[in-house]
């Protein structure tokens, strides 16, 4: 891997599939010349803030998402073609231009104080991650998770960065209701290959501190192989289960990589930059997971792939789980203690 480290997981800006009118630089000018586009933050006038989904592939109904957007810069990120809808690119745009949801804190408790709100699980992170390295200045996140734990409502939350640790004091608090797990996700454990691929995320080796600090702090920790990268990062999966394990994990899932859309391109230009020798495997072995094309997103294997490849992983990934003792462990959350304490004022009144 010759190509300089550039803080950026995307190399180019890609047509947005919804404008007819896009920019494009002048071919004769080298990517180098461009400065680095500098993070740039927008209010997000959103009036809702937990969104409802049907899809048979998850595992909730319910989610909540601080930011649109993602600094982590994770060039792979399935969630990158939702800039779109704004008007914006896939590709650096999305890293570099962030919504930030300011009134989240205050959206949620009225939607959980609400009649109707029905009690469940909630997910934190189920498009761009709520731990990005902006929320240490704008503590979004964390004025969520003090509103989660005023009505107990459990909350289940997806990073990748060691942030999260930040905020074991109220975590401690929900795990008496088993009202919090966090899944942390790991990639790779090849620090070269995270820089390059999750540029702003936390360390691999950071990461395994996190799920050791939750452990310790009787906090419920998952390790989320994502995604796996065919012909890249499958043979870590051993190493990487094994690693998680030892540093407290209690249960491991994974996802196969997904391009939808632009990020094919976006994917396809990152290994000519940086994997050039193996760019032709890898996009023939993700071809081989998605029935000859390089994205299928059809339902109930868009996340695990398809035919004998897909059967491999999925192998060796049990066989790994097993081996840890985390394949048949589940970690469980409840939402029987939630509580309204303003219904609670109302009645009193």
């Amino acid at each position: 891997m010759e190509k300089e480290f550039t803080g950026r997981g995307a190399f180019l800006n890609p047509a947005n599939r919804f404008e007819k009118i896009s920019f494009q630089r002048d071919e004769e000018i080298s990517d180098g010349e461009y400065p680095l586009a500098k993070t740039e933050f927008f209010k997000d006038t959103s009036k809702s803030i937990i969104s409802y989904n049907d899809s048979p592939d998850l595992c909730f109904e319910t989610s909540l998402n601080p930011y649109r957007g993602c600094e982590h810069g994770c060039v792979y990120c399935y969630a990158r073609p939702t800039h779109e809808y704004f008007g914006l690119s896939s590709g650096v745009d999305f890293e570099s231009k962030i919504f930030v949801k300011t009134d989240a804190p205050a959206l949620l408790r009225k939607e959980l104080a609400s009649p109707k709100w029905k009690p469940q699980i909630i997910v934190m992170s189920g498009v761009t991650d709520c731990y990005q390295p902006f929320e240490k200045k704008f503590q979004i996140t964390r004025g969520c998770l003090e509103v989660l734990l005023e009505f107990h409502n459990p909350v289940a939350i997806i990073t990748k960065n060691k942030l999260v640790t930040r905020d074991i004091d109220i975590f401690k608090q929900m795990a008496e209701y088993q009202g919090v797990c966090v899944t942390v996700s790991v990639t790779t454990l090849d620090v070269k290959l995270a820089r390059a691929m999750e540029p702003r995320a936390s360390t691999p080796q950071n990461r395994l501190a996190t799920i050791e600090a939750l452990t310790k702090a009787g906090v419920s920790v998952t390790v989320n192989v994502a995604p796996i990268v065919p012909g890249l990062t499958e043979h870590e999966i051993p190493s990487i289960i094994k690693k998680a394990a030892s540093a407290g994990a209690s249960g491991a899932a994974y996802v196969v990589l997904r391009l939808p859309y632009a990020v094919k391109d976006l994917f396809e230009r990152w290994l000519v930059e940086y994997y050039p020798d193996r760019k032709t495997k890898v996009l023939n072995r993700i071809k081989e997971l998605r029935g000859g094309v390089l994205y299928d997103s059809g339902f109930g294997q868009r996340m695990s792939g398809q035919g004998l490849f897909a059967h491999q992983i999925a192998d060796l990934f049990d066989l790994s789980c097993r081996k840890q003792g985390l394949y048949k462990k589940r970690i469980v959350l409840s939402a029987d203690s939630f509580q309204n304490p303003y219904q609670k004022q109302i009645m009193l009144f």
